[in-house]
C-alpha cells in the first residue's frame, strides 16, 4: 500500500481541439500580373496541404506567397497568407509563432475591409488565448468575431465561434453556459454539411459530460464524431476522439481499454506531424503504465514524450512529464534520482506561473525527504507546498500535504500536532466525498485510508478511544453511504429525492471546476471554487436537516460516541475489529472496539498482514465455500486465535445475550460464527447468537432502543418463491420452503411462478412485518451471468426490482426481510460491501433487520435452514436466538459451515 500520495498531471488529458480555425477562402479576380498568378496558385496550394495536414509543406508554400504579396504590397494576399502560416504552425504547437502571423494579419483585413476574414482572424487570436490559458482575453476576441460572422452571413463561422466560446465556458467550469454555445453551434454545423465541425462540436459536449462524471454519455457524443472525423479523413481530430476516449476508461479504471485507444491515436498523430497530440498521448500512456505498476514501461514513454515537449517550447507540458518521471524513480525506490527530476520540474512550473503544479511538485520533493528520513527539510518542502495549495483552491492535494504532514509528525513523537493535521486532512475529504462521482470515492478508499489508519493509531495510543472510534464509524458509514450511490439508491420522499437531484447537479459542477486547477491558472477561479464549496456545503447541511432519510448520505461529522453507545440494548456486545496494516513507519495491528451499553474499550494486538490476508483468502475461497474441504477447522481455529482470543475474556466477563459484530473491508465476508475454538472444540456460534450491523450511527440504534427486549411472536409472513421456473432460474426447493412457512405460521401469504410479481410484493408488503423472498438475487459489481440477472437486482415474476429503488417499497414496518438463495461476490482481495451494502439499503428503505447468504447455496439446505428458523421465531425466540438454534440443528446433523454458515443477520437481532 502506498504511503503518501504524490500528484501526476498527465498532459493534456483533456485534448480537444480548441478552435476550428476556418481560414478565408480567396476569390480570385481576372489578373494579368503574372506575380500575382503565381501567388494566388501558392495560396491554393498552401491550403490544399493544410487540408491533407501537410502542415510543414503547407507553411513552405505559404511562405513563398507572403514574399510575392509583399513585393506586390497586396494586402489581401498578404493576410491570406499570414492566416495560413498561423493555422498550420498552430497544428505545430508553436502558439507564439501563431500570434505573431495572426497579429500581422488582422489590420490587413481591417484595411482592405474584408470582414470575413478580419472575424476569421479575430476567432484565431482568440482560439491562441484560449490555449495559452488566457480565457477571458480568448473571449473578447470570439466577442469580437461573432457579430461580425453573423453580419456577413457566415453560418459555418458563426458556429465555429459559438463552439469556442463555448470551450472557453467550459474551460472556466460554467458547463451549463458551455453546452449552451455547443447546442448553438451544432444544428448551425449541420445545417451547412460541416461534417468536420460537426464532429468537434459532439467531441467538445462529450468533454462537457467527461467533466460532470456523466462518463457514458461522454462516450456516446465521442462515439458519434468518430465516423465524423473517419469519413472527412481527419486523422489528428480522429486521433483527439481516440484519445478522450482512452481518458474515459482510464477514469473509469479500464486501463487496458484506455491503453487501446491511445495506441490508436498515436500513430495517427505522428503521421500529421501534430507533435503536441504525440507528446500528449505518450505522457498519458506512461501514466497508465505507472498505474497499472509497470514503471519501467511508464519511464520509457515518459523519455519519448520529453524531448518532443522541449523542442516545442510546451515548458509546462515539460514540468509535467519531469515530474512524472520523478514519480517514476521516487517509486522505484531511486530517490536521489527522483530529486533530480523534481528539481528540474520546479523551476519551469514557477517559469509558467503553474503554482498548482508547483505545490505539487514541492509536495514530491517533501515526500522524497521524508524517506530518506531527512524529516525537518520534508517540513519545510510541504509547508510551501501548503500555502500554494490554499491560494489556487486545490482542496485535493491540500488534503494530500496536511496528511504528509500529519505522518511525519506521527513518526516524531509529535502526537497533538499529528493528530490536528491528519483531522483536517481527512475532513477535507470527507467533504470532497459528498460528490457522487465514483472516482473521488475510489481516491478516498483506496489512498486517504492510509491517513485514516495512521490517525486511528495515534488516537488509541493516545489513550482517546472515543475519538479514535467517532471516525472509524465515520469511515465505515461513508464506505456503505457510497455504496448506495453507486447504485444510485433512491429515497421515498419525491421532495427529498429533487432536492437530492438539484444539489448532484451543483455538486458536479463544483468537481468540474476543481479539475480546471490543474489547466487553468486565472486568479478568479480559486475564489469562484470557494463560493461555490460553501453553497454545496451548505445546501448538504439543508438537506440533512430536512430529510432525515438522506442525512447519513453527508455524514461526515464526528459524533458524540456516549450518546451512541447508551443505545446499545442490554445483554449486547458489539465488537468492530480493526486492521491498522501496511503503513509504513507503524506496526502492523488489529484493533478491537468493544461496546456495552454506555461503555466503550479498546484492545490492540499485533499482525502479520501477509499471514493473516492468506488465512483468510485460503478460508473463504478454499474452504467454507467448498464442502469436500474438511480443512475449515484447523483453519478456522487459526482465525479464531487472532479475531477472537484477545478479547474472549472481556467478551466472557460481559455475558452476552447477543454478539453484535461490525466487519468492515476484508472481513466484511467473513461468517464469524464459523470461527473455531480448538480449546473447546466450539464454533462461535455455539457459544453466543451471532448477528451484524452495518455500523453504528443514531439511525441504526433507534429501532433498537424503542422496542421491547423481545420481539412478538410473528403472525405472518409474506413470502414469495420461484417466480421465474424454468433454467437457468428455477429454484424448486423455493417453493417447498415458502410453503412450509405457511404450515408454520397459517396466517401467513405466499406466491410462486407467475403470481410472485413485483407489483403485488409492492401492494402487499406493507400489510406484513415479516417479508420472504426466496428468489435469486445478484449483489455483486457484475452481472450474475449463470442465472442471467443483472447486478444489484432481485428476481421477480414480472421484472427484475433494482434494489437502487428499495426506498419506493414502503417497508418503514417491516422487522426482517429474508432474501434467500441470492448470491453476492465472495472476494477477500478487495473491499466490497456485498451483502452489507444491500442491507444498508434495506436498512435505510426502513427494514429493522435483513437476513440474507454470503455466497449461493443449495435450495434443499436453505429450505431446511429456514423452516427451523420460522419454527424458532414461531416459539418465541428472538431473531437472533432463532438463527442460532437453526444453525445449531444442522451443526448436531455433521453438515459443512458450507450450508449454515452464509446465512446471517444484520441489523436488529430481537
Amino acid at each position: 500500500m502506498k504511503k503518501i500520495l504524490t500528484s501526476f498531471l498527465a498532459v493534456g488529458v483533456y485534448l480537444t481541439p480548441v478552435t476550428v480555425m476556418l481560414m478565408a477562402q480567396p476569390t480570385w479576380g481576372q489578373t494579368q500580373n503574372l506575380r500575382s498568378q503565381e501567388a494566388e496558385r501558392l495560396l491554393e496550394q498552401g491550403i490544399k496541404l493544410t487540408q491533407q495536414q501537410e502542415h510543414q509543406q503547407a507553411i513552405q508554400i505559404f511562405q513563398q506567397a507572403l514574399t510575392i504579396a509583399r513585393e506586390l504590397k497586396d494586402q489581401k494576399h498578404e493576410a491570406t497568407a499570414l492566416l495560413g502560416l498561423g493555422f498550420n504552425y498552430d497544428r505545430l504547437g508553436e502558439k507564439q509563432k501563431v500570434l505573431d502571423y495572426f497579429n500581422q494579419a488582422l489590420p490587413l483585413y481591417r484595411a482592405v475591409g474584408d470582414r470575413s476574414g478580419e472575424a476569421t482572424t479575430l476567432n484565431n487570436i482568440g482560439g491562441v488565448y484560449s490555449a495559452l490559458g488566457e480565457k477571458q482575453k480568448a473571449l473578447d476576441f470570439y466577442n469580437q468575431a461573432l457579430p461580425l460572422r453573423r453580419a456577413v452571413g457566415d453560418r459555418s463561422g458563426e458556429a465555429t465561434t459559438l463552439n469556442n466560446i463555448g470551450g472557453v465556458y467550459s474551460a472556466l467550469g460554467e458547463k451549463q453556459k458551455a453546452l449552451d454555445f455547443y447546442n448553438q453551434a451544432l444544428p448551425l454545423r449541420r445545417a451547412v454539411g460541416d461534417r468536420y465541425g460537426e464532429a468537434t462540436t459532439l467531441n467538445n459536449i462529450g468533454r462537457v459530460y467527461d467533466d460532470l462524471g456523466e462518463k457514458q454519455k461522454a462516450l456516446d457524443f465521442y462515439n458519434q464524431a468518430l465516423p465524423l472525423l473517419r469519413a472527412v479523413g481527419d486523422r489528428s481530430g480522429k486521433a483527439t476522439i481516440l484519445n478522450n476516449i482512452g481518458r474515459v476508461y482510464s477514469a473509469l479504471g479500464e486501463k487496458q481499454k484506455a491503453l487501446n485507444f491511445y495506441n490508436q491515436a498515436l500513430p495517427l498523430y505522428r503521421a500529421v506531424g501534430d507533435r503536441s497530440g504525440e507528446a500528449t498521448t505518450l505522457n498519458n500512456i506512461g501514466r497508465v503504465y505507472h498505474d497499472l505498476g509497470e514503471k519501467k514501461k511508464a519511464l520509457d514513454f515518459y523519455n519519448q514524450a520529453l524531448p518532443l515537449l522541449r523542442a516545442m517550447g510546451d515548458r509546462s507540458g515539460e514540468a509535467t512529464t519531469l515530474n512524472n518521471i520523478g514519480g517514476v524513480y521516487s517509486a522505484l525506490g531511486e530517490k536521489q534520482k527522483a530529486l533530480e527530476f523534481y528539481n528540474q520540474a520546479l523551476p519551469l512550473r514557477r517559469a509558467v506561473g503553474d503554482r498548482s503544479g508547483e505545490a505539487g511538485t514541492l509536495n514530491n520533493i517533501g515526500q522524497v525527504y521524508f524517506n530518506l528520513g531527512e524529516k525537518q527539510k520534508a517540513l519545510e518542502f510541504y509547508n510551501q507546498s501548503l500555502p500554494l495549495l490554499r491560494a489556487v483552491g486545490d482542496r485535493y492535494s491540500e488534503a494530500v500535504t496536511l496528511g504528509n504532514i500529519g505522518r511525519l509528525f506521527q513518526g516524531t513523537n509529535r502526537p497533538d500536532e499529528a493528530i490536528t493535521n491528519l483531522e483536517q486532512s481527512l475532513q477535507i475529504s470527507l467533504e470532497m466525498r459528498r460528490g457522487l462521482q465514483r472516482e473521488n470515492r475510489q481516491k478516498f478508499l483506496q489512498e486517504d485510508s492510509v491517513y485514516a489508519t495512521a490517525l486511528v493509531d495515534v488516537l488509541i495510543n493516545q489513550n482517546k478511544y472515543n475519538r479514535a472510534f467517532e471516525w472509524v464509524n465515520i469511515f465505515s458509514t461513508v464506505d456503505l453511504a457510497d455504496y448506495t450511490r453507486l447504485v444510485n439508491a433512491k429515497v421515498a420522499n419525491p421532495e427529498a429525492q429533487q432536492s437530492l437531484d438539484d444539489w448532484s447537479k451543483k455538486n458536479q459542477q463544483l468537481e468540474a471546476l476543481r479539475q480546471q486547477l490543474q489547466s487553468d491558472q486565472s486568479e478568479s477561479l480559486p475564489q469562484q471554487i470557494r463560493q461555490l464549496e460553501a453553497q454545496v456545503y451548505s445546501q448538504a447541511e439543508n438537506i440533512s436537516r430536512r430529510f432525515p432519510e438522506v442525512a447519513e448520505l453527508f455524514e461526515t461529522t464526528p459524533i458524540d460516541i456516549k450518546n451512541l453507545t447508551s443505545s446499545i440494548p442490554a445483554g449486547t456486545v458489539v465488537v468492530q475489529p480493526v486492521l491498522l496494516t501496511n503503513v509504513e513507519d507503524m506496526p502492523n495491528n488489529i484493533a478491537f472496539f468493544i461496546f456495552t451499553k454506555g461503555e466503550l474499550s479498546v484492545i490492540k494486538k499485533s499482525i502479520n498482514p501477509t499471514e493473516f490476508n492468506k488465512l483468510l483468502t485460503k478460508y473463504l475461497e478454499e474452504q467454507v465455500q467448498n464442502d469436500t474441504d474438511a480443512s475449515y477447522a484447523e483453519t478456522g481455529g487459526e482465525l479464531y486465535d487472532i479475531l477472537i482470543r484477545p478479547i474472549e475474556d472481556k467478551i466472557k466477563a460481559l455475558s452476552p445475550k447477543q454478539l453484535s459484530i461490525i466487519a468492515t473491508g476484508q472481513l466484511r465476508h467473513l461468517p464469524f460464527e464459523t470461527l473455531y475454538d480448538s480449546k473447546t472444540n466450539q464454533f462461535l456460534i455455539e457459544k453466543y447468537p451471532v448477528n451484524y450491523l452495518t455500523r453504528i450511527s443514531n439511525n441504526s440504534l433507534k429501532s433498537l432502543d424503542v422496542q421491547n427486549a423481545v420481539s412478538p411472536k410473528p403472525q405472518a409472513v409474506l413470502a414469495f418463491g420461484n417466480p421465474v421456473p424454468s433454467d437457468p432460474q428455477n429454484l424448486p426447493g423455493a417453493e417447498a420452503e415458502v410453503r412450509n412457512i405457511k404450515e408454520i405460521l397459517p396466517d401467513s401469504e405466499f406466491y410462486i411462478n407467475k403470481e410472485a410479481t413485483l407489483e403485488r410484493f409492492k401492494s402487499q408488503a406493507l400489510r406484513f412485518s415479516f417479508l420472504h423472498l426466496a428468489t435469486h438475487g445478484c449483489f455483486q459489481a457484475k452481472d450474475c451471468k449463470k442465472v442471467n440477472l443483472k447486478n444489484n437486482t432481485l428476481l421477480f415474476a414480472d421484472e427484475a426490482l433494482n434494489i437502487a429503488n428499495a426506498a419506493l417499497l414502503g417497508l418503514q414496518g417491516t422487522q426482517l426481510i429474508t432474501l434467500s438463495a441470492c448470491q453476492t461476490a465472495v472476494d477477500t482481495n478487495v473491499n466490497g460491501e456485498g451483502i452489507a451494502g444491500v442491507a444498508y439499503i434495506f436498512e435505510r428503505a426502513g427494514a429493522k433487520a435483513v437476513m440474507a447468504s454470503l455466497w449461493a447455496v443449495e435450495d434443499e439446505a436453505t429450505q431446511e435452514l429456514m423452516v427451523d428458523f420460522y419454527q424458532n421465531l414461531k416459539l418465541g425466540m428472538t431473531k437472533g436466538e432463532a438463527l442460532q438454534k437453526a444453525k445449531l440443528k444442522l451443526i448436531a446433523d455433521h453438515r459443512h459451515p458450507f450450508y449454515w454458515s452464509p446465512f446471517v443477520l444484520i441489523g436488529d437481532a430481537r
